[in-house]
């Protein structure tokens, strides 16, 4: 397993954007694949974006296609989700997970097939 440690959340309105940052500690961070997933008050967990452990394959929610984009650093070992034109809906705590892949294009969208996660970071967008 490697340690993800979550960071940019904040409030934002309506039409703004942020980056959240997921940092990773281990050595094999360079072959998990990442997602990232959110969670909103009264609802279960759901996808959001995914990255491929060669960062060349993504894979989006409907809801945020067009307007977040994942990405990752390899050298700086974090994963990263630029959130564009927010919405309040976009309201929730987002989590990173992380998954070892043994395939360089392979991206996963399923919360149950991650094994690391971070702890969250809240993310509140005012109308």
């Amino acid at each position: 397993q490697v340690q993800l440690v979550e960071s940019g959340g904040g409030l934002v309105q309506a039409g703004g954007s942020l980056r959240l940052s997921c940092a990773a500690s281990g050595r094999t961070f360079s072959t998990y694949a990442m997602g990232w997933f959110r969670q909103a008050p009264g609802k279960e967990r759901e996808f959001v974006a995914a990255i491929s452990w060669s960062g060349g394959s993504t894979y989006y929610a409907d809801s945020v296609k067009g307007r977040f984009t994942i990405s990752r650093n390899k050298a700086k070992n974090t994963v990263y989700l630029q959130m564009n034109s927010l919405k309040s809906e976009d309201t929730a705590v987002y989590y990173c997970a992380g998954k070892p892949a043994y395939s360089g294009s392979r991206w996963y969208t399923g919360a149950n097939e991650y094994d690391s996660w971070g702890q969250g970071t809240q993310v509140t967008v005012s109308s």
